[in-house]
């Protein structure tokens, strides 16, 4: 199965390094992406928005054969529930890593721009739950890794226009929130999470036992963790 990798906001095809071999070592084919844009200038990158970040993800199912699994990290989430809209008879299954499936026209936050694009906020931006399980170590290796997104992306409304989307099996690994909080959200439907509600086949991994330290990135935390997750999810 060809299995494409979209990193979330200011990472890179490298943010699957630790995750992508375990994958391929099960017979899967791994395409992790790096999305247009990143670590580019203000000149070079100020026009693009999350619609080309759609795209370059709709340009790699169709240059490959077959089905394909979608995996988005964090705002990767957004870039790959635009790209199923886009080919739901070419994907076999969406899985979103910490993240939830956005309803048409929803975003993924606002984060400060400087000099025209948004850098690394600093891991002090977020909230200690999204971070306890990344050690000092860790932390500085993926801030000094960290690239820039244009300014548009973070912003940018996502264009949804095929229901057939929601039923493309689908399944969420969390780390940061609760499986149980998950189902109520699912039971209690706000518009935000609309389309979490509508997805007619939804798995849910929970990362983290309720005394585990949680985070955000489970890709540099935990890898084999993430992978042994992504291939039950395929299997």
């Amino acid at each position: 199965m060809h299995i494409i990798l979209v990193p979330g906001l200011w990472l890179d095809a490298a943010t699957w390094g630790e995750v992508a071999p375990a994958l391929e070592a099960a017979g899967h084919r791994t395409h992790p992406l790096t999305m247009p844009g990143v670590g580019a200038p203000a000149s070079e990158s100020a026009d693009i928005g999350i619609a080309d970040w759609v795209a370059a993800t709709v340009a790699e199912i169709d240059r490959l054969d077959g089905q394909v699994v979608l995996v988005g990290h964090s705002g990767g989430g957004n870039v790959v529930y635009g790209a199923l809209d886009a080919r739901p008879d070419r994907v076999a299954r969406v899985v979103f890593l910490d993240t939830f499936p956005p309803s048409d026209g929803g975003s993924i936050w606002e984060f400060p721009v400087v000099e025209g694009v948004i850098p690394f906020p600093g891991w002090d931006f977020f909230d200690e739950p999204e971070i306890a399980d990344l050690d000092p170590a860790t932390r500085a290796d993926v801030a000094a890794r960290a690239k820039s997104v244009p300014a548009r992306v973070p912003t940018d409304a996502v264009k949804l226009t095929d229901e057939r989307r929601r039923a493309v099996p689908a399944t969420m690994i969390t780390s940061t929130v609760p499986e149980a909080e998950i189902r109520e959200y699912i039971r209690q439907a706000p518009a935000w999470a609309a389309e979490l509600a509508a997805l007619e086949n939804l798995d849910i991994v929970q990362l983290n036992a309720a005394d585990e330290k949680t985070g955000h990135w489970p890709q540099f935390s935990q890898p084999g963790a993430v992978a042994e997750a992504i291939l039950r999810a395929i299997d």
